[in-house]
This record gives C-alpha cells, sequence and structure tokens, in this order.
C-alpha cells in the first residue's frame, strides 16, 4: 500500500537507470525475434494486398474440413479458410471469373444451409492491392517526416526528435513481429490502428521530454546531477501520469476486443482492436524504456553534462540525489507545500525551504537517493 500511495502522489524513487539496462535488452531480444520471424514467415496479408476473391460465410455449422470438401471440386483446395469469430466462414483464393464465383457461392450456402445472398463476396484486383502497399509505404514515410519536423520544432532539441523516432521503429517492428508470429492477417483496419498507435506513441514519449526539458532548466538541479539520474528523477515524476494515460487508453480497446468482437461477432473490430491493443502495450513501454535512455545516452556526450559527471566523480564524500517529491516541495508543487498555502502560510515557494543540501556533514534526508562516493581515479607515475 505504501509503494501504491508513493506511485499516486509522484512520490516514487526508482532507479530507472537501471533498469533501463534489462529494458534496452528485452527491446534487442524482441527485436531480432521480430525480424527473424519476418523474414522466415513473412505476414499473413489481407486480400486488400494480394488480390483475389473472398467469400464469408455467415454459419457455425461449417468446419473448415466440409468447407475445403466444397471448394476441392472447383480446383480450390489451397485457398484460405479462416474461422472468425465462431460463426463466420471467410475463404479466400485466387481471382475467379463472375460464374466461377457465382458457382462457388452457392456451393458454399448450400452447403452451410443458408440462402445464398447471405454469403458475402469480395474481389480485389492484384493491382488495386499493390496500389494500397504503396500508399501505406508512403503514409508512414511522410508520417516520419512530419514528426521529426515537429518535435525538432517544439523540443527545440534534434537527440529528443531522433530518441521519439527510434522509439516509433521500435514500435513499428515488434507490432509487425507480434503479426508474423501469430499469422495474424494484416489489412487496411491494422494500418489504420498503427498509425492511430504511433501518434500516441509519441504524445506519452513528448509528455516525459517535457519534463526532462523542464527539469534541466531548474536552478536547483543544475550541476548537482548527472543527466542521467536527472533522467531517472524525471522519470518518477511522470510515471504515474504515463501509467494513467495508457491504462484509460487500453480498457476502451479491451471493450472493443471483448464486447465488439467475440460478443457480437464484428471482425472488423477484432482485426482493428488487436492492433491497437499491440500497439498500446509497445507504445508505452518504448517511451520508458527505449526513447529516454537513447536521449540520455546522446546527451551525456555534450560538453556541459560531460563536465558535470567528471566533476560529481572527483568530487569526495557522498553525493545526495533528491528525490522526485523533494523537487516537487522545493518548487512548491509538493501536497506540504501546497496545505501551508491553503492554510495560510503564505505561498508554497516562500514557505518551502528550497533543494535538499548535500554534502558529508549535512542532514541527510529518509527519503533521498544517496550515491555512494566515486572512486578516484589513480595517475600512473
Amino acid at each position: 500500500m505504501g509503494t501504491l500511495r508513493q506511485l499516486f502522489r509522484n512520490e516514487t524513487n526508482y532507479n530507472f537507470v537501471r533498469a533501463w539496462r534489462y529494458g534496452l535488452v528485452l527491446s534487442g531480444v524482441a527485436i531480432v525475434l521480430s525480424l527473424l520471424s519476418f523474414g522466415l514467415r513473412g505476414l499473413e496479408r489481407g486480400i486488400d494486398f494480394v488480390g483475389g476473391t473472398a467469400w464469408e460465410v455467415p454459419t457455425s455449422e461449417l468446419s473448415v474440413g466440409d468447407t475445403r470438401d466444397v471448394l476441392r471440386s472447383f480446383g480450390l483446395e489451397s485457398a484460405k479458410i479462416q474461422v472468425v469469430g465462431g460463426n463466420l466462414v471467410r475463404v479466400q483464393g485466387p481471382t475467379s471469373t463472375t460464374e466461377e464465383v457465382e458457382e462457388v457461392r452457392q456451393a458454399l450456402a448450400a452447403a452451410a444451409g443458408e440462402p445464398a445472398d447471405q454469403v458475402a463476396v469480395t474481389q480485389v484486383g492484384p493491382s488495386w492491392g499493390e496500389e494500397i502497399s504503396n500508399k501505406a509505404i508512403r503514409a508512414l514515410v511522410f508520417f516520419f517526416i512530419a514528426i521529426a519536423i515537429y518535435i525538432t520544432w517544439a523540443l527545440r532539441d534534434w537527440r529528443m526528435a531522433f530518441g521519439a523516432l527510434v522509439a516509433v521503429v521500435h514500435d513499428i517492428i515488434i507490432s509487425v513481429g507480434v503479426y508474423s508470429v501469430l499469422q495474424l492477417e494484416v489489412t487496411p483496419a491494422t494500418l489504420i490502428a498503427f498509425l492511430t498507435i504511433l501518434g500516441f506513441s509519441l504524445y506519452d514519449t513528448v509528455v516525459v521530454f517535457d519534463k526532462l526539458r523542464e527539469n534541466a532548466a531548474k536552478t536547483a538541479l543544475i550541476g548537482r546531477m548527472t543527466y542521467s539520474e536527472l533522467s531517472s528523477l524525471s522519470m518518477n515524476q511522470v510515471l504515474m501520469r504515463s501509467l494513467n494515460t495508457s491504462i484509460t487508453a487500453i480498457l476502451p480497446v479491451l471493450s472493443i476486443l471483448v464486447v465488439g468482437s467475440f460478443i457480437l461477432g464484428a471482425t472488423t473490430l477484432e482485426e482493428f482492436g488487436v492492433a491497437l491493443l499491440v500497439g498500446l502495450l509497445v507504445g508505452a513501454y518504448s517511451s520508458i524504456f527505449v526513447a529516454t535512455p537513447i536521449v540520455v545516452w546522446l546527451k551525456e556526450r555534450q560538453p556541459q553534462y560531460r563536465q558535470v559527471r567528471q566533476r560529481l566523480e572527483r568530487r569526495p564524500g557522498e553525493v545526495v540525489v533528491p528525490t522526485a517529491a523533494e523537487v516537487a516541495e522545493s518548487s512548491g508543487d509538493g501536497p506540504t507545500a501546497r496545505a501551508k498555502a491553503a492554510a495560510g502560510g503564505g505561498s508554497a515557494k516562500a514557505s518551502s525551504s528550497g533543494a535538499p543540501k548535500s554534502g558529508a556533514g549535512a542532514p541527510r534526508p529518509a527519503s533521498s537517493t544517496v550515491i555512494p562516493p566515486r572512486p578516484r581515479k589513480q595517475r600512473r607515475r
């Protein structure tokens, strides 16, 4: 309960620097597996991308074996057969003439005991499928260019834009890898869902980066901690906000899958909902464990932050790093400062005691993070 209370109050003090190492290893393994699956198995592309003819029979009585026996008489025994939602049989085969399409339709309706007009037929030419694929690729390219320009302008730092784009590429690779491993069908609805989740992932990343930029400009923190420590502090401050955003977005998607797909049997909602669920989970993960550590790695190589790290490594004694709650109190945003202001004790900022002191002789706050003395490097004579 204490941990949950700290989480809701933004008073957590997790060591994200250590967690980032495990997160990057996990992401690397997931990317390798996704690329291997994509290279070996490929994607199960829908009829809109490959062209052909699709028949959809609304029945739960027709099995895959019975459907294949019906198609064998038409030379379509190699057609793809799926049972969707338990009450819909979908058959996808090559492009056929109008007479052949109607004959297969009549045979499937008779085998299912349904009227012929209940069997839906969709025909897509190969040129149309190729055009849809090219449009999808162009949409992703334009998306990346627009996002790179906007983030660079909004955050005024190309390093943050680079980290955000790497996180987006990470989300795409793993999401496509999940579809490849599970052999889920990729449809235009899937692409729309992917573009939607990429926007959500960037929103979550921008929230984290904005807090990073805000803390980097605070005089109480300048020079007192490395950029890695500053990033870990910022993550603790926005952790609850990030979790709330992700949970709020995932709950409606789960309702789409449970109610829309499994209860109502809407197959289009299932294709859209699965892509959204996978992308939202991966996007929430990448904003914390991919985008931020990449920015930290780039920032630590800037001269100003490299000098801070070198100075802190030479300083003897313990270095006391303030927690997220202490920083909030020092800036007048913490619960204690707000309570004093509400009680008429003056402004929160005026009643705050400022940033906690550091040094071997200063009193150490009980909740602060204590970094042990950094060993000096011995020079060779």
